[in-house]
């Protein structure tokens, strides 16, 4: 099976990932992740197309394209979304969501560090929040994903970038940072893999509506309210 993953819920990347086996392990045929959380817009399509071309492969032969649904900010979800949408209409290939959080649990489990009551992932929400969710020792999902303050969160180990962000807080709650992945951002070669092993597990991906979690900062201005034009 041949993917193009894509995930914008926090930093911008795209990735194109092979199996072969009945395990759904994967292998990277090129993969691309920015440093910024600001510039999805401007770099994505570029960075696909040079993936594609990277990797000799043409849009129309891929099998399907996962994309990270969420939780994420509007804005950097929508990016990620819409350009999914618009690449599988235009190759005719079917488009499929997953938990843009999984992508970091996919790394924990890979080296061989899931702690065995299980771990949150979490990831930087703004507002002072945590975009999280919880999984079981085999990577599962249990709980999530939610926003909150991070004296919210469960106790037990955390993983990812807001792990870091909020390590004080959260160790005060009993819910440490682990050391190894408290900078993690979700990638797509990491959301990749995992929702090929989940497919090959005969598991069902998710449709690619947004996990937004919250409502848009964004309002209408009092004296455009009930306003028809």
């Amino acid at each position: 099976m041949l993917i193009l993953a894509i995930d914008t819920s926090a930093i911008a990347s795209a990735a194109l990932l092979r199996s072969t086996r009945t395990d759904g392990a994967a292998e990277v045929l090129a993969s691309f992740a920015s440093t910024e959380t600001n510039t999805h817009a401007e770099v994505l399509a570029p960075a696909i197309q040079g993936l594609l071309a990277e990797a000799g492969v043409a849009g129309a032969e891929l099998d399907r394209i996962v994309v990270g649904v969420g939780p994420g900010p509007f804005t950097g979800l929508r990016v990620g979304i819409a350009t999914a949408r618009a690449l599988g209409f235009a190759w005719n290939v079917p488009v499929e969501g997953a938990v843009s959080l999984d992508a970091i649990a996919w790394d924990v489990l890979a080296a061989g560090e899931a702690p065995a009551q299980g771990f949150t992932v979490a990831i930087d929400a703004r507002r002072k929040e945590l975009y999280w969710a919880r999984y079981a020792a085999d990577g599962s999902l249990d709980e999530g994903p939610h926003v909150s303050v991070p004296g919210h969160l469960p106790e037990g180990p955390v993983c990812g970038a807001g792990a870091g962000l909020y390590a004080d807080r959260l160790a005060a709650a009993g819910a440490p940072a682990v050391e190894r992945f408290r900078d993690r951002q979700p990638t797509a070669a990491s959301l990749g893999a995992s929702a090929l092993e989940k497919l090959a597990r005969g598991e069902d991906l998710l449709a690619t509506t947004p996990l937004y979690l919250r409502e848009s900062d964004a309002k209408v201005p009092a004296a455009m309210q009930g306003h028809t034009p």
